[in-house]
């Protein structure tokens, strides 16, 4: 099981603050005494992650509203399968209902999307990337899920890999020089270089960065840029990046790329419809 972040209790406590606000209003339509009991189901096959979002998130509105799981993170669910049973305090319940599901139904969403590419790209040794585009505030938790759904994650920022784009090659000069700079300003960091033809690939291979990331290369380039790398005999890594969907990330592996990255695993994320019935009991 991937670490769960950091930051998931301050992710928690925003997603409250923003629907909850100063009070849930209906709520208190409900008896103070009043207890409930359900279930959530997955109305759709999917890889189920969030549960431990779901368990902060009810155990901050009340920590004797219980939740009884019937999958972990990282496990396929079929149609119509129970995930958990709840019971508790109906208000707490009720209040806190939504938050959850949201952060269930969004992470099941990008470790199912995760899944999907992995699947694709099974019986090759080329791993699946995330990428930085990720909802705002939530990047740590949409990569714990894509490691639930079986990929790799890129840089968690801009703070833990040095990654030279077209912009930084400009600042620097020269390909070659932004990597010299890179080598001596973030000392121990993995240096990787965006390029973006066959001339920009030479170039890289002479300078030896740890990764070479191959952008919108077709698959014939994709070949020989692995091709020319091997012949080196110290071959660097090659992540390849680019108008990647479920359609085109097999040929892709197979041309002998280390990686691939595909920002629509958590960019383009379709949230898993999931449902939660109540019982109130007398």
């Amino acid at each position: 099981m991937p670490e769960l972040p950091a930051d998931l209790g301050a992710q928690v406590d925003a997603a409250l603050r923003e629907d909850i606000g100063s009070g849930d209003v209906t709520a208190t339509l409900v008896p103070a005494g009043q207890s409930v009991r359900g279930g959530v189901i997955t109305r759709e096959e999917a890889v189920l992650c969030g549960r431990a979002w779901a368990e902060e998130t009810f155990r901050r509105l009340d920590p004797h509203v219980r939740l009884s799981w019937h999958a972990a993170d990282g496990e396929r669910l079929v149609a119509n399968q129970a995930i958990f049973e709840i019971a508790g305090p109906a208000r707490a319940v009720l209040s806190g209902e939504r938050t959850a599901l949201n952060f269930l139904q969004l992470l099941s969403g990008t470790a199912t999307a995760t899944r999907g590419f992995v699947d694709a790209v099974a019986g090759t040794p080329c791993r699946i990337l995330d990428t930085r585009k990720t909802l705002p505030g939530l990047r740590t938790a949409q990569k714990y899920a894509v490691r639930c759904g079986g990929g790799d994650n890129h840089r968690m920022g801009l703070y833990d890999r040095v990654l030279i784009k077209e912009n930084h090659i400009a600042a620097a000069g020269s390909l070659s020089g932004a990597i010299e700079a890179a080598r001596r300003s973030a000392p121990g960091l993995t240096v990787e270089v965006e390029v973006e033809s066959p001339a920009e690939l030479e170039e890289a291979l002479n300078a030896r960065p740890d990764i070479i990331m191959l952008d919108d290369f077709g698959p014939a380039d994709l070949q020989a840029a692995v091709r020319l790398n091997r012949a080196r005999g110290r071959p660097v890594k090659l992540e390849a990046s680019g108008s990647v969907s479920l359609e085109t990330v097999r040929a892709i592996a197979l041309t002998g790329v280390d990686y691939i990255s595909v920002g629509a695993l958590t960019k383009h994320v379709r949230a898993v419809d999931l449902s939660m019935r109540l019982e109130f009991n007398p």
